[in-house]
């Protein structure tokens, strides 16, 4: 059914429910499960440096997080953090569940209302639309 999972996981506070989502889907099919976690950064003026709201340690203690609440559930479970461009965190997931070959991409909507989800875009709503796999998203 589900063998490769893909989570991606924010600081929002609906991580514990997406986690829980991917948990009984890799149980089901004692499936394995990668989280993924992207830094969006932004360019800052002529230079191109990019910058984050996040630190790497923040980044990192979510990932771990994620992925020891997994283990302990039994799950074979990876941790990966990586930095986007902002506005490209969508096409990073899809990219990346195409390399891990996963079968589903577990997700949390923070659940704007419809203007604001079509002024300002939502990547639940961007990797739906991309994906070539399914998408499960949690709200």
């Amino acid at each position: 059914m589900y063998e490769k999972i893909l989570v991606a996981v924010d600081h929002s506070e609906i991580t514990p429910r997406v986690l829980e989502a991917a948990r009984g889907l890799a149980a089901l099919s004692n499936g394995e499960v990668w989280v993924i976690h992207l830094r969006e950064r932004e360019t800052v003026g002529r230079t191109g440096l990019l910058t984050s709201r996040e630190s790497e340690g923040e980044s990192e203690a979510d990932v771990t997080g994620a992925v020891e609440t997994l283990a302990k559930a039994g799950i074979t479970t990876h941790g990966v953090v990586r930095d986007v461009v902002f506005g490209q965190a969508a096409r990073e997931i899809v990219s990346e569940a195409q390399e891990r070959g996963a079968d589903v991409i577990v997700m949390g909507s923070r659940g704007r209302g419809d203007l604001a989800g079509l002024v300002l875009g939502s990547t639940a709503h961007k990797v739906i639309h991309l994906a070539d796999r399914q998408v499960m998203v949690v709200r």
